[in-house]
């Protein structure tokens, strides 16, 4: 951990203590951030948190990729005076990946981010009439969007195509406003906030078991994704050793959810363009992976397997020599499927140039996951940030460039190859340990995170202690809230009737994003 006056750095698995933490000047924090990305950060988290005398010390985390480190500042907004809410110059207005950051820090801080370009709700904390509050007036038990100020496109010819919140589908609730010439879709404005929670405050409570259970049912497919996070959070700020084999299982656990979501999204794929074979066979596979981790510890999306200090369940050698076979029968099934699904011209044709977004696109939002490398971004959490058992074994990074839904696509392609691989040869040469010692005390004033690079990317839990080592606050991100921009850009030009195969390449959680 260092630092230099700007900055301080650190690393995932390291505590900082918070009075080393730079505070910068309001008028002056965004242009330290974008000074920032000028020499290769990118945003990983930015968030407020209320301080006890009525301000908000703002927090920025910028991920350095290349690296493996991360840079983290802060700037303190005094209480305002009645009837004023605190300002700073806003982020968004140079840097877009900052933007649904900021309009959660105003939703629920009643902070004013000046200058952001797209200032509305995040999570629809409205008024009784459905426009935005005043400023520090937000109302979580608001929850109907109401008049929501959507963006229209007038024109001849021009039309507006409202779907959802309710879809047809056991799906989660989202509404999407298309402005449409037309076929052709002008702008999608996307409006979230059903599934909101409270997940935050509710992962400090008392008992620490229950908070675990709330961390990984924050997005229900991505169950270890997220524990795996908030227990990397966890660990940091009691310094613990956790066992290289309790790392492995946990590394065994996470690549299989990836597999069973990664193969299920390509099976949905091949349905959405009528390939019924490629639909068929790997739906049924994804069932296989999921079973596996059933095995591991009696449930399939992997419930109560990690915790603070390790995991709950083991994999003894008889387990390991099961998964071991049943994976290398499961392997040459899959690849021959995909080899088929990925043959096909008519499925191509629908794949190629669909829903296609460039680099540069992709960096300015903050993309992140397989929908970031299939736009030819060389960003993964398990290269470039390891932990647990990727410091020791190193899955290639899958990337495309045309970023399209066929890139995203193929980049699910060859991340089932390379979780295959890593999990054979892992469940082949396992290493011995304990799976589970408790915590220690947390260390006093202190801020740790955990990483992970989910199956749809990097997941992000910040804790904060307070000054006797209890949890104060959690911070989470889901990648959903990155990435969910760069569908509604993806579709511009697109014709709607393509907007459930680009929806599905992206698969993004609503959970996730609303917390």
């Amino acid at each position: 951990m260092t630092g230099d006056g700007k900055w301080i750095t650190t690393r995932q698995g390291e505590s900082v203590d918070l009075a080393a933490i730079p505070c910068v000047e309001p008028n002056s924090f965004a242009e330290r951030i974008i000074d920032g990305k000028s020499h290769g950060g990118r945003l990983a988290q930015l968030f407020g948190r209320r301080a006890p005398d009525g301000g908000v010390t703002l927090y920025a985390f910028l991920a350095y990729d290349s690296d493996g480190i991360v840079q983290v500042c802060s700037s303190r907004l005094a209480a305002p005076a009645p009837g004023r809410a605190p300002e700073y110059p806003s982020v968004s207005a140079l840097w877009p990946a900052a933007q649904a950051l900021e309009r959660e820090i105003a939703e629920q801080l009643g902070v004013h981010p000046v200058g952001h370009p797209w200032l509305k709700p995040l999570r629809y904390h409205g008024t009784d009439n459905g426009a935005p509050a005043p400023w520090g007036q937000f109302n979580p038990a608001k929850t109907i969007p109401g008049d929501y100020p959507f963006y229209r496109v007038d024109g001849e010819e021009v039309h507006e195509v409202a779907v959802g919140p309710v879809h047809a589908g056991v799906i989660e609730p989202g509404h999407f406003r298309f402005q449409c010439h037309g076929e052709e879709v002008l702008h999608l404005e996307i409006v979230l906030g059903y599934q909101h929670r409270g997940v935050e405050a509710l992962l400090l409570h008392r008992n620490a078991t229950r908070s675990a259970m709330v961390a990984e049912t924050i997005a229900g497919d991505t169950s270890i994704g997220h524990a795996f996070a908030y227990c990397a959070a966890l660990e940091a700020l009691a310094g613990a050793r956790v066992s290289v084999h309790a790392h492995a299982i946990r590394g065994i656990a996470l690549e299989l959810e990836r597999l069973a979501n990664h193969i299920g999204d390509l099976g949905a794929l091949c349905g959405d363009v009528a390939f019924l074979p490629g639909a068929s066979y790997l739906g049924r596979l994804r069932g296989e992976f999921l079973n596996l981790t059933l095995e591991i510890c009696g449930n399939r999306f992997g419930r109560n397997l990690l915790r603070p200090g390790g995991v709950l369940f083991d994999v003894d050698s008889e387990l390991a020599d099961r998964l071991h076979k049943r994976l290398k029968s499961l392997q040459a099934e899959v690849l021959q499927v995909l080899d088929m699904v990925f043959m096909q011209p008519s499925v191509l044709a629908r794949f190629e140039g669909a829903g296609a977004l460039s680099e540069a696109q992709a960096e300015e939002i903050g993309l992140v996951g397989p929908a970031a490398r299939a736009c030819g971004c060389m960003r993964d959490v398990r290269h470039d940030h390891p932990h647990g058992v990727y410091q020791f074994s190193h899955i290639p990074v899958a990337i495309e460039t045309t970023g399209d839904v066929y890139a995203r696509a193929v980049v699910r392609w060859l991340e089932v190859q390379r979780s295959l691989a890593f999990l054979l040869e892992l469940l082949g040469n396992k290493p011995a340990g304990k799976p589970f010692a408790p915590l220690g005390a947390f260390k006093p004033n202190a801020m740790a995170f955990g990483m992970c690079e989910t199956w749809r990317g990097e997941a992000m839990h910040v804790a904060f202690t307070d000054n006797t080592g209890a949890l104060d606050f959690i911070k989470v991100k889901d990648p959903s809230i990155h990435n969910w921009f760069g569908l509604a850009l993806a579709l511009r030009g697109v014709p709607i009737s393509d907007f459930p195969l680009c929806n599905k390449s992206f698969n993004l959680s609503y959970a996730g994003h609303d917390l």
